[in-house]
């Protein structure tokens, strides 16, 4: 029983749990490590298609970017913020 236990500890530490991130204002690396399936890499073309291309409308915007495909996005875009209004709406509806 203890092994089960131990087992189950150490899957769940290596289980990225992603975060909410905000696509438009967010680093690289920031990017990379919110969101699940998205490496530093593909975060990068991120961050450059955001430079080069202006701010994200909308999740689906990231299927623009290379490397980035449809299935990726809809796995990813309950995490993804386009501006931080809904963190803080989130936190107001709290108190």
């Amino acid at each position: 029983m203890k092994k089960i236990i131990v087992l189950f500890a150490v899957f769940c530490s290596f289980n990225v749990i992603a975060s909410p991130v905000n696509i438009n204002t967010a680093d690289a690396k920031t990017i990379g490590e919110a969101l699940s399936g998205i490496g530093l890499k593909k975060a990068e073309a991120i961050v450059k298609y955001r430079e080069e291309k202006g701010a994200f409308k909308n999740a689906e915007d990231l299927a623009n970017v290379a490397g980035i495909g449809e299935k990726t996005v809809e796995k990813i875009k309950h995490d993804v913020l386009i501006s931080d209004a809904v963190v803080e709406d989130k936190k107001a509806a709290k108190k």
